[in-house]
């Protein structure tokens, strides 16, 4: 595997990062993770803005969109597969071992590794911690992610792919990694990014392109939603057919369903949907 790390192409052997980089120390990092089919990256000038806009929100210097789109392009190039996960992260570089940041400038590294379709169905559990939509990280997709870990790991010892949280409001917000929507009265919901979740790249083409409607929701609307489905960049839309103790259906249901349809023509149609 090659990997490109601070401006040039490495072998996955010889591509390190140093022990004092805030990113792993600190978690003072941002990334995106893209879906690549046969060395095309969906969505990247979407992903790139939104790059962008966290480092801003972290006070971290705006990536240089030039280089990270040559180094997008340099390890799809270098690492062909048919279906890919396409990794940026952006640190703040070497630092002292405490929250201050250093003064050599941002850590760079693109990677690529292979990934399967996700099935069109999953389960999910509902967890007792919240996100708090408050907090100086609403909104970001920064390296913090150990709440997702811990989240992430409850679900997998449910037969769980997913987790998903409230926020402080006791409101509808998001999965470890995915953006959800419900379906009431045969309309299509989900929380507005104020709620506290990221701004999925899928979601926003879910609303764009399928109508659906962003909407305040009770976390308690998980028990009585006709269909649940999940958004993320490698999920697409993903039917969910088990919440907790209960049951939905065994297969998509005929909004989620057509939600798929549309998504999968349009996002052929439009391999980079500005």
């Amino acid at each position: 595997m090659t990997i490109w790390l601070d401006g040039a192409l490495r072998d996955e052997d010889e591509a390190r990062v140093s022990v004092f980089d805030h990113g792993l120390t600190v978690g003072d990092g941002v990334f995106e993770t893209l879906k690549t089919e046969d060395g095309r990256a969906f969505a990247l000038t979407r992903h790139l803005r939104r790059l962008a806009a966290s480092a801003r929100g972290l006070g971290l210097p705006e990536p240089d969109e030039a280089e990270v789109r040559r180094a997008c392009a340099a390890v799809l190039e270098a690492n062909p597969m048919p279906r890919g996960r396409l990794r940026i992260t952006y640190t703040g570089g070497l630092a002292p071992l405490s929250s201050d940041r250093g003064t050599t400038g941002p850590t760079l590294v693109v990677a690529l590794g292979g990934t399967a379709p996700r099935p069109d169905t999953t389960s999910v559990i509902t967890v007792p911690w919240t996100r708090n939509e408050h907090g100086a990280l609403a909104g970001l997709k920064t390296t913090s992610y150990a709440e997702n870990v811990v989240a992430l790991a409850r679900a997998h010892r449910h037969d769980a792919s997913e987790a998903l949280f409230a926020n402080t409001a006791g409101r509808l917000c998001e999965g470890t990694g995915s953006n959800v929507f419900v379906v009431l009265d045969g309309e299509l919901h989900t929380p507005p990014v104020s709620a506290g979740c990221l701004a999925g790249i899928t979601r926003a083409l879910v609303v764009e392109w399928a109508g659906a409607r962003e909407t305040d929701l009770p976390f308690d609307v998980l028990e009585r939603a006709e269909e649940v489905f999940l958004t993320s960049s490698l999920r697409d839309v993903q039917a969910v057919t088990r919440i907790d103790g209960r049951t939905l259906a065994d297969e998509p249901g005929p909004v989620t369903g057509k939600v798929m349809r549309i998504f999968a023509e349009r996002s052929e149609a439009e391999p980079d949907p500005v």
